[in-house]
């Protein structure tokens, strides 16, 4: 007799599962969603592709973009979990939805076509029951009339016997209604027995067991939702593993190393500031009104340690300007003498304001102007091939690493070959598969960039030995020079190479004859180097580039610094011009004694 509440009951049942339904879409939205701005942020901090050089090395970065990769599947993982929500849940429940409500509207068809059928017995029956009364009314007015007739005295006999069938007509008809009442009766409440005992039941059974199977099918839905994110849960714990691991494999180190194997350049280090004494000719003791010859000629200068001093000294932009001052001379300076008979020399205005000025005017040089030329000239155009516009050790690295890849490539081409030799073998063997003859030409390439990929490899070894060389022998003369000048106090040239020859220092002042702005020079502590062996021109050199020198082929020069290993070699010509000239276009003799040569 629920049959109107059941009908809400499941009406709201179908209701709750589609507001499950749309609870499992937005859910599905925010992973979706979660998942887009987890691999757009992988993609804006993911570095672009890059040149090979330009690859990141460092513990740190490297383990940042593993970090990256792992957050990318992470993102990849909670697409999973969307699309099997979607799937397995939302999916399912729609389908289910839609079945459900055809089910539940043909359930509620059959209760109301039974509650129908039950109402249309029932009101037969009520219209036999009434039609039945009414016939009993009839028949007992007219038995009433019958017997009020019968005793009246003055009724008729005809009229007696009109009343008497009256009565019988009204009975039977009463009589015929009492069975169809009878049966309408006994139909309606086997119909009504039958409706609450059997129709119904059955009907709200089926409406039961559909709304249990709603219920069952919920669970089922809770419990995907769960196992859909179960189930990317131990990928998404290596993907937390992979970033623990990431996190571990950072080496602070390792990553120290990188920095100094990138900048590591393998030039020697500046050494000391050479003590310029500026007061040398101002205290010079001598004699009153003359020069104080005889003491120079144990300080005599060696003339081929000042030839081309001033016009072949090297600055980083070329010559450096100079006033022209005036010399020294015996008149410019005299003596006085005091009452004790002592004697001081005095210098004229001219040369003390010449002293004064240039010290007032000079600016300290830096000791060596190597690292700064290099860098000048690895500016002026491309990149060698032998990589000689790099330092030292960053050559080093690029030749291995041309060599290393220059193998690979002899390595394939190699394994090509022998591909090519068992095809050609094969279809030696068998004509029918091929023709041999038109491997030919492929083999021939083959040889040829074979031996193409041996000289290229013959000739980086070459140099890579050459720089390997030319490094352990700087850094055996380095750490020969450091000895000399800890122990012998060896002088600093202006290049940053060291010397201990005491003969090649000027200890006193210059002669008469020297050059007029040698005493400028001397001033600057900037005296040429000595020549350490000579070299001859392979090919001519024009020599357009600050600090370099011109030759042409077959000129010999003195050689007065080696090649640090950037590929340059300082020379000088017999009129004492200096620059640096390549390597690569000299035959370089050294000589054995090099130190004091």
């Amino acid at each position: 007799d629920q049959f109107d509440n059941l009908d809400k009951h499941t009406q709201w049942g179908i209701d709750f599962l589609e507001k499950y339904a749309k609870f499992v879409k937005e859910r599905i939205e925010i992973e979706q969603n979660y998942a887009k701005q987890l691999r757009n942020l992988v993609k804006k901090y993911c570095p672009k592709r890059s040149p090979k050089d330009e690859e990141p090395r460092f513990t740190s970065c490297i383990a940042f973009f593993n970090i990256l990769n792992e957050l990318n599947d992470y993102a990849g993982q909670r697409e999973v979990v969307a699309e099997e929500m979607g799937h397995r849940v939302y999916g399912e429940l729609m389908r289910y939805s839609h079945d459900l409500k055809t089910e539940r509207k043909m359930h509620l068809q059959e209760g109301r076509k039974a509650q129908q059928y039950l109402d249309m017995c029932w009101k037969q029956m009520d219209n036999s029951k009434k039609k039945f009364e009414r016939e009993c009314r009839e028949a007992e007015k007219a038995q009433q009339s019958y017997e009020r007739l019968d005793n009246d005295t003055n009724a008729t006999k005809a009229d007696v016997e009109k009343a008497k069938q009256q009565l019988n007509l009204r009975t039977h008809m009463a009589d015929e209604n009492k069975n169809e009442y009878a049966a309408q009766l006994q139909n309606f409440n086997g119909e009504q027995h039958k409706h609450y005992y059997i129709v119904i039941p059955q009907i709200y059974k089926q409406l039961q067991e559909m709304d249990e199977r709603r219920t069952i099918k919920l669970s089922e839905c809770y419990k995907g939702f769960a196992d859909s994110e179960r189930k990317v849960i131990p990928i998404i714990s290596k993907c937390l593993e992979g970033m623990i691991l990431a996190a571990k494999s950072v080496d602070e180190h390792r990553d120290s190393q990188l920095v100094i194997d990138c900048f590591k350049s393998g030039f020697e280090p500046p050494g000391d500031f050479p003590f310029e004494d500026y007061s040398q000719n101002i205290y010079r003791t001598i004699s009153d009104g003359t020069i104080s010859t005889p003491k120079q000629e144990g300080m005599r200068i060696d003339t081929k340690t000042t030839v081309g001093k001033a016009k072949g000294k090297l600055w980083l932009f070329g010559k450096k300007p100079k006033p022209q001052s005036p010399p020294l001379t015996p008149t410019s300076l005299y003596t006085s003498s005091t009452p004790n008979g002592s004697q001081y020399p005095i210098f004229s205005i001219e040369p003390v304001h010449y002293c004064m000025s240039d010290i007032k005017t000079g600016k300290p040089r830096i000791p060596s102007f190597r690292s700064l030329k290099r860098g000048y000239f690895c500016l002026q155009g491309p990149a060698l091939e032998d990589f000689s516009h790099l330092p030292p050790e960053q050559r080093r690295k690029k030749l291995q690493q041309r060599i290393d890849e220059l193998n690979r490539e002899l390595q394939k081409e190699t394994d090509q070959k022998d591909a090519l030799i068992k095809m050609k073998d094969v279809y030696e063997k068998n004509p029918q598969m091929g023709d041999p003859s038109s491997l030919q030409p492929k083999l021939t390439e083959t040889m040829s960039n074979m031996d193409r990929l041996r000289m290229e490899i013959h000739k980086n070894e070459a140099w890579l030995s050459e720089v390997e060389g030319k490094v352990a022998a700087r850094s055996d003369r380095r750490h020969s020079s450091d000895i000399n000048h800890l122990v012998t106090q060896g002088r600093e040239s202006p290049e940053g190479s060291y010397t201990d020859d005491a003969n090649q220092e000027v200890r006193g002042p210059p002669q008469q004859h020297a050059h007029p702005n040698e005493f400028d020079d001397e001033f600057e502590d900037d005296d040429p180097l000595p020549a350490i062996g000579h070299c001859k021109a392979i090919y001519p050199f024009d020599g357009h580039n600050e600090g370099t020198l011109a030759m042409k082929e077959g000129e010999v020069l003195y050689v007065i610094e080696e090649d640090k290993g950037d590929g340059w070699t300082r020379a000088r010509r017999h009129n004492g011009e200096e620059g640096y000239v390549p390597t690569s276009y000299i035959d370089v003799t050294l000589e054995k004694n090099s130190k004091g040569a």
